[in-house]
This record gives C-alpha cells, sequence and structure tokens, in this order.
C-alpha cells in the first residue's frame, strides 16, 4: 500500500506541471509581406501573403474576414470570403509615410482566430502631429518644485521572503506632489556595500501589485519599481482588480480638460519624485541613472528622461500616449486614443468610432492634450541621455506610425529595434536585448 501511495505521488507530481503547460493554438492565421523587413518606399507596392494554418499546414476552405488600409482607417473591408486552399494574396501601398496594415480573422469550428501584418512605407519621415505649448517647461517645472516643498518623509519596509543571497528587497514609499499623497514601490539594493547605478521602472496601464526587478540589481545595480495610484504594491490581486473596476475605471480620462487636474499630473511629478528618493535614499553613485517602461510606462519613460536630466539612458518600450492630435487628421494616434472619431475627425471624412471627448469640449480637451503628449516630453531630451526604442508592427494598441515619429523626434543618442512581428506584446529576444542594453548602460 505504501508503494502503491509513492507511486500514484509521483504520477500526481509528474501531471501537475504538464497540465499547466498550454501553450499557442493549434489554428494560426499567417500574414506576411514580401519584404523580409516588413518597409517599403513610398509609392512602393507591398504584396501580402495570407495563409490560415492547422498544425502548419493549409486549411482547405477556410472562411474569413479582412480589412486593409492605413492603420486605424482601413479602406477596404471584407466578410465571410472562402480561401478554397486556406491562402490568398493582397497588395496595399501608400502615398504617404506611413503604416499599412492588413487584419485577417479567420472563423473555424465556430472560434476566431487573429492575424495582420503592417508593412511600414517610409517611416523615418514620419513627424508628429502635436504642438508644445509655449509655457511646456515652465509648467512641469512649476509642478516639481511646487511637489518639492513637501518633505519626501518616506517609509522602507525588509520584504524578507522575496530577498535574496545577493539583494534585499523593500516596500517603500514618499510624498509625492502634497503632504500624504504617496507613491509606493519596490526598491531593490545589492547586499554588497558600495555605490551602485541606478534604474526606475515605471509600469504599464492597469491597478496591479509589483514584484521590483531582483534580477537587475542582482546584476549589481538599485532599481526602484513603482505604482501610480497612491497604494500599497503588495495586496492581494483582488484588491487591485476591485480598485479598477471601481475608482479607478478609465482613470486616464479623469479630469482631460484641465491641466492642473490631470490623472497623469501627479503621476509624472511622481516619477520625478521617485529619482529624489534614490538620490536622496539609497546608494546611488550619482553617475549612471535610467528609466525603463511599456505602453502608459514608455511614455513615463519618455517623460522622466525629458524632464530631468539625472537621467542618463532610458528605453521606452511601445509607448503610448503619443501624438493624441494625429486622429484630427485622419492618422493613426496613440492610446488611449483620445480623439478618435471625434467630430473634427468626421468632418474631415472619416468615420466616426466612439471618442471620449464630447460635447463642446473638445477644444480645451485637445489643448490640455499637449501637456500630457509623449512627443513633447520626447523634444526635451538631450545629447547627454541616450534611448533604446523598441515596438512591433501589429500593434494595435499604440500604433507604430506613433512609435517611430516618436524616435524622430529625439535629437540625441537612439538607437531603434523593432520586433516586427510582435503586438502589444514582448519576444523573449526583444526582452533580452533590453535587458542587456540596460546592463551596458550601467557598465554591468
Amino acid at each position: 500500500m505504501m508503494k502503491k501511495s509513492i507511486v500514484l505521488l509521483l504520477l500526481v507530481t509528474i501531471m501537475l506541471p504538464l497540465h499547466a503547460q498550454i501553450r499557442g493554438s493549434e489554428i494560426t492565421v499567417m500574414v506576411t509581406p514580401d519584404h523580409q523587413d516588413w518597409t517599403y518606399r513610398v509609392g512602393e507596392t507591398c504584396r501580402f501573403t495570407v495563409s490560415v494554418l492547422r498544425s502548419g499546414t493549409l486549411i482547405d476552405n477556410a472562411l474569413v474576414d479582412f480589412e486593409a488600409g492605413p492603420e486605424m482607417y482601413p479602406e477596404v473591408k471584407k466578410t465571410g470570403v472562402v480561401l478554397k486552399d486556406g491562402t490568398m494574396k493582397h497588395q496595399g501601398t501608400m502615398k504617404v509615410p506611413g503604416f499599412y496594415r492588413l487584419s485577417v480573422t479567420a472563423h473555424v469550428n465556430g472560434k476566431d482566430y487573429k492575424g495582420a501584418c503592417g508593412a511600414a512605407f517610409s517611416p523615418e519621415q514620419l513627424q508628429p502631429s502635436t504642438v508644445m505649448p509655449a509655457d511646456f517647461q515652465q509648467f512641469w517645472q512649476g509642478a516639481i518644485a511646487e511637489a518639492r516643498k513637501t518633505d519626501l518623509n518616506p517609509t522602507k519596509r525588509l520584504l524578507p521572503e522575496r530577498c535574496t543571497k545577493d539583494v534585499n528587497v523593500y516596500e517603500v514609499s514618499f510624498n509625492n506632489i502634497l503632504p500624504n499623497y504617496r507613491t509606493y514601490g519596490i526598491l531593490c539594493v545589492p547586499v554588497k556595500e558600495g555605490e551602485y547605478p541606478a534604474l526606475l521602472r515605471v509600469p504599464g496601464a492597469g491597478v496591479r501589485p509589483y514584484g521590483g526587478d531582483v534580477y537587475t540589481a542582482s546584476q549589481g545595480a538599485i532599481t526602484l519599481e513603482i505604482g501610480i495610484h497612491g497604494i500599497p504594491v503588495t495586496m492581494d490581486q483582488k484588491v487591485y482588480d476591485d480598485i479598477y473596476s471601481g475608482a479607478l475605471t478609465g482613470y486616464w480620462e479623469f479630469n482631460m480638460d484641465n491641466r492642473d487636474k490631470h490623472y497623469y499630473k501627479r503621476v509624472i511629478v511622481g516619477c520625478i519624485r521617485a529619482l529624489d528618493y534614490i538620490e536622496q535614499f539609497t546608494p546611488w553613485n550619482g553617475k549612471e541613472m535610467g528609466v525603463t517602461g511599456s505602453s502608459q510606462g514608455g511614455f513615463l519613460s519618455l517623460a522622466t528622461a525629458g524632464l530631468d536630466q539625472r537621467i542618463t539612458f532610458y528605453a521606452p518600450v511601445h509607448a503610448a500616449l503619443c501624438d493624441h492630435t494625429n486622429s484630427l487628421k485622419g492618422i493613426a494616434c496613440g492610446w488611449p486614443h483620445y480623439f478618435y472619431g471625434s467630430k473634427k475627425q468626421e468632418a474631415r471624412g472619416k468615420k466616426p468610432t466612439p471618442t471620449l471627448p464630447k460635447g463642446g469640449r473638445e477644444e480645451k480637451l485637445i489643448e490640455v492634450s499637449r501637456y500630457y503628449d509623449g512627443i513633447n516630453f520626447a523634444r526635451l531630451i538631450t545629447d547627454q541621455q541616450h534611448g533604446w526604442f523598441s515596438f512591433g508592427y501589429n500593434d494595435d494598441v499604440v500604433p507604430p506610425t506613433t512609435a517611430w515619429e516618436t524616435y524622430n523626434t529625439v535629437k540625441g543618442p537612439k538607437t531603434i529595434s523593432p520586433y516586427q512581428a510582435t503586438w502589444h506584446f514582448w519576444f523573449q529576444e526583444q526582452w533580452d536585448e533590453w535587458e542587456a542594453w540596460m546592463l551596458k548602460q550601467m557598465g554591468r
């Protein structure tokens, strides 16, 4: 009986991890261009190939819907198309710099499977539409100066369960823009005494707990990963889910018509205060200081680098909140797509879609949006700050149009590394390149 029990226990132990390893899908929709780098000159033709596959082989009589045209503004839409041999061809071109996107949805056994390809046309020529307000720098430096009248008054709590032999891990907090209006984060510091380079990690959109960047700290760096909502970052996941579904639903829309009360004002100032905390309360070496994040965090990386010269390197990945006003010209705009489908857009002959601005507030909303546009922060980045930009050509949340515009705006030293086939996610190779680049900037 004992022997039988041991055998059963071993079988259960073996089967549990196998049961958890569900990866990918048997059905895939491949959409590929005829240039390996997915890049064309304006006026050239991109020849797309669509393949609907089951276990890597074409599916006969595959049923698909597809749309094609400039990203976010498809000009061709077809439904119920039968691909007799599971494949089809499509051609597209652009008369101006931008991205031509072919999106395909296949219907197989009652389920939908999606694929897409965004072909770039002279992306190095893309330029933003947003205008920098004359008092942009004055507004932000004034906000930072006002916040610094409040002492950081930091707290620091060791998290023994997260520490390693090489890294001490703490939950920290400090005052942000007003007394008791706090920023919380996870600080990781090498155990070995000494002075170290530092990295600030800023979050993507949402409300969640954070674990801290223990790996980078183990390589000999101070890391501080912050939340942006003024709540502790070590609570149970359900607490964050409830907050995100309740009080902070759509927080990026809060006070869009008031630059002084806009939700992101406290968030951006909090990033600068996080640098103050690193400088004053950690063994930073006073030299290398970086900032990085993806999506909303990519925007916050640009804002932090643009506003603070302590930042020597920054790495925005598919940065959101860039070039909000593009859609007023019928061009792809950055998340959260504030003016997509607005009255101004409709007046220019573009089909409207649901939009945030309503009533007669649009002009004020446009004016305020310029103070919270990643493009304008990118314009402040200097020759002493080195940037690494990465994004996908299939991203339907942060369009590559805005990602390229942002990269083209920066005048300082910069590296671009697109991973064309990604959507709003990372490839492992992209993650590894990003980490290696940051460690190199820190001399690690």
